[in-house]
């Protein structure tokens, strides 16, 4: 199948199999003699295979690493599990960090009166003086 088909048929779109090509994480797709790149369903699979671990968010690298296990039946599931479980990790620790982010905003947002007064909590915090943690008064 070309490009186009195989785009949809794998649910990622022609400039990303290009791109994928481009930094090695699917070989070169076979050309007709016309130039047009041909697809075979093994190359569906691991398209698929690459959107699905995308949805995940792995990276780049981590997808070269899951797409070498998958390729290699001598692999043990345990490497598989251990590179999952780093991310998850990873996951754990960016989770309480966004929380954090989040109710430092919050804080600042219940200080702030949003009313037609210049003063306000979040401009202050930002340009680096503190904030109490009681509502600013008007």
């Amino acid at each position: 199948m070309n490009i186009g088909q195989a785009a949809e048929t794998a649910g990622v779109n022609a400039k990303m199999i290009r791109y994928y090509e481009s930094i090695g994480l699917i070989s070169e797709a076979n050309r007709t003699d016309s130039g047009y790149r041909q697809y075979t369903e093994k190359d569906i699979q691991t398209l698929r295979f690459i959107k699905r671990s995308r949805d995940l968010g792995f990276s780049i690298e981590r997808i070269k690493t899951l797409l070498s296990l998958w390729e290699d039946r001598g692999r043990k599931s345990g490497d598989v599990k251990k590179l999952a479980r780093q991310y998850i990790e990873e996951l754990d620790q960016d989770i309480q960090k966004l929380q954090s982010i989040r109710d430092q905003l919050q804080h600042l947002s219940d200080c702030c009166r949003g009313n037609n007064r210049p003063d306000c909590p979040i401009i202050e915090d930002l340009s680096g003086k503190r904030v109490s943690n009681r509502l600013i008064e008007q």
